[in-house]
């Protein structure tokens, strides 16, 4: 069974940054595409950053320009590189895993860990 484990979300000031980390254990072969969603209350969860093992990546168009996505694949971790933060920015962030595209979805939801943009 898959797990993925977030770590380093945390309370910062508008124009900071932080870097999110989610490392998957308990498979027998390499993910396909790990990515990175979010949610606010009353709102629905919504993509922020996917990436392929082939480094195909995609954005929603509220970050492009500001976040980064990579991932060591032989490590099974994806990092969310997070500048120049907005209070917009505000949310719960979920480790995603399992789809085979970009552009989807997978299956495997880690915990979530929180980042509050605030002065």
């Amino acid at each position: 069974q898959v797990q993925l484990v977030e770590s380093g979300g945390d309370l910062v000031q508008p124009g900071g940054s932080l870097r999110l980390s989610c490392a998957a254990s308990g498979i027998s072969s390499r993910l396909s595409v790990m990515g990175w969603y979010r949610q606010t209350p009353g709102k629905q969860r919504e993509l922020v950053a996917a990436i392929s093992r082939d480094g195909t990546t995609n954005y929603a168009d509220s970050v492009k320009g500001r976040f980064t996505i990579s991932r060591d694949s032989a490590k099974n971790t994806v990092y969310l590189q997070m500048n120049n933060l907005k209070p917009d920015d505000t949310a719960v962030y979920y480790c995603n895993a399992g789809a085979y595209s970009v552009y989807q979805e997978g299956a495997v939801w880690g915990q979530g860990t929180q980042v509050t943009v605030s002065s």
